[in-house]
């Protein structure tokens, strides 16, 4: 499949075939612009001016047909009557974004005229056309500015990339291996209502069903793994062919070529485990799984597939950007000197796309599972801005909680933490940030992202219908506790009765 979003533009025949001309020339070259902007991820292709309803009714049930088109730009050039829009809104389900642009970045002051005017009136145009959309309850993204200024293209680009995460959740499935955690409360959910709300499917297989996939994995696929492993990290002696320990990297590596085979054969891009229950598997999955996040695969840890649907669509939506995104856990906290500190990891399963070095790959005990030690790569994430994000279901419908961030190397060495890690500083400081992380429901497993902005969240939130709340350097409890509130009340009237 070949992604596109589609370019939409408004007129109406009343203006002549003159001008309809001038209109699809121009028009035609705002989208080539966007399509050759490195902001924006994914082609744009653009689709003949629309002036009646039934054309435009047309256009867009062939856009929620088409499985290429991840989403639709739209932009009235001219005044388009916003009645021709009504059924084709109705009946639209892609995302949508409405683009209140104009050709020209200046006005010819001195040789504007009449002509003009009839031509270049998307501030009338475009102005119909939100009214028609707010009237429908059309849920969409509003961007207004010129299409040469980074500011715009960046904003688009941002809504392009939630498309890619919605249409990842569209057609994702997902490989469950054993239950979730006992007792755990918030790795549970209803899976029925994901597959409404986000498209994704899960399933569940039993732990010797991958047991089966890894033990049968071909000896040159492994061969092939350690070479790759050389390549990549830094391997501890006793790990290399000649040390003595050579033997449970290979089984590592065996549990890839299997895990790998078995998501292919299913079609599956996310996937759990869970170290209660791991069959006839010796090691819990490590390695294999940071180096399938690396490839753009969703994990949960513990069963949990909910961290595992995120990831994965944030993974598409972050295709082809500097930074990584991963499985994390809000494992412990600093809490000296006035500057509260988050240390993220888990047990072994963090994504190398996040770290700030070349990870290295070593064995430890693992305390818990009952198995042998298991391989798995060590680094610390490196430095700079980023979010974890986290998703709840709260019975009656998922909320999705986000943090903003700044990741910072650790205030001293870790020789003895055997495992990848983060350390955040979270906005606004970690004493807002962990009691509005609280107080909203949000979960001990989230995405880590260092590639993608909240805006993109914001946007992915808005085209799957669920309810966002960030915390970020404005956040204040008692306010947050109102936008609960809200949120609640919104929400279940949404919904209906």
């Amino acid at each position: 499949m070949t992604a596109e979003i589609w370019f939409l533009t408004g007129s109406q025949g009343m203006y002549g075939e003159d001008t309809l001309r001038q209109v699809a020339e121009q028009s035609r070259e705002v989208a080539a612009r966007l399509g050759a902007d490195a902001a924006i991820p994914v082609p744009v292709s653009w689709r003949p001016v629309l002036t009646d309803s039934a054309a435009i009714r047309r256009v867009l049930l062939a856009a929620n047909a088409d499985d290429n088109c991840v989403g639709v730009i739209a932009w009235m050039h001219t005044f388009s009557p916003a009645k021709m829009w009504i059924a084709g809104l109705d009946a639209l389900r892609k995302p949508l974004l409405h683009l209140h642009t104009q050709a020209n970045r200046a006005l010819p002051w001195a040789t504007i005229d009449m002509d003009f005017m009839n031509l270049n009136q998307a501030a009338h145009g475009d102005r119909e056309f939100g009214y028609a959309q707010t009237r429908l309850g059309v849920p969409r993204k509003t961007v207004f500015g010129h299409v040469a200024d980074p500011s715009v293209t960046a904003r688009v680009g941002d809504w392009a990339r939630a498309c890619q995460a919605a249409d990842a959740l569209r057609t994702m499935r997902l490989a469950r291996f054993g239950d979730n955690m006992r007792d755990v409360a918030v790795t549970e959910g209803d899976k029925v209502e994901a597959e409404l709300t986000f498209g994704v499917s899960v399933n569940g297989y039993g732990a010797d069903a991958l047991a089966s996939a890894v033990h049968a994995a071909p000896d040159d696929a492994v061969d092939a793994l350690i070479t790759e492993y050389s390549d990549l990290y830094d391997i501890s002696p006793e790990l290399r062919p000649a040390g003595d320990r050579h033997e449970s990297l290979r089984y590592g590596a065996r549990i890839e070529a299997g895990l790998r085979q078995f998501l292919t054969d299913g079609g599956f891009t996310a996937f759990t485990t869970n170290f209660e229950d791991l069959g006839a598997l010796r090691q819990l999955p490590g390695l294999a799984v940071q180096r399938l996040m690396a490839d753009g695969h969703g994990f949960g840890g513990e069963g949990d597939w909910k961290t595992a649907v995120l990831l994965r669509a944030l993974k598409a939506a972050a295709t082809g950007l500097p930074g990584g995104t991963s499985f994390m856990e809000d494992y412990t906290y600093h809490l000296e000197d006035g500057q509260g500190l988050v240390l993220g990891a888990h047990m072994l399963e963090v994504c190398p796309s996040i770290a700030g070095e070349r990870p290295k790959l070593e064995l430890h005990p693992l305390s818990i599972g009952a198995r042998e030690d298991p391989v798995r790569l060590v680094f610390d994430a490196a430095p700079g801005p980023a979010f974890v994000a986290g998703l709840s279901d709260l019975g009656d419908r998922f909320r999705l909680v986000a943090n903003e961030i700044d990741t910072v190397g650790p205030p001293e060495p870790l020789p003895k933490l055997p495992v990848a890690r983060a350390v955040w500083a979270p906005r606004p400081d970690l004493r807002t940030s962990a009691e509005s992380w609280l107080i909203a429901g949000a979960p001990h497993h989230t995405v880590y992202s260092s590639a993608l902005s909240t805006e993109v969240l914001r946007d992915l939130a808005e085209i799957v219908g669920v309810e966002l709340l960030v915390i970020d350097g404005q956040t204040r409890v008692r306010q947050f506790e109102k936008e609960l509130r809200w949120g609640q009340a919104y929400y279940r009237l949404a919904r209906g009765f």
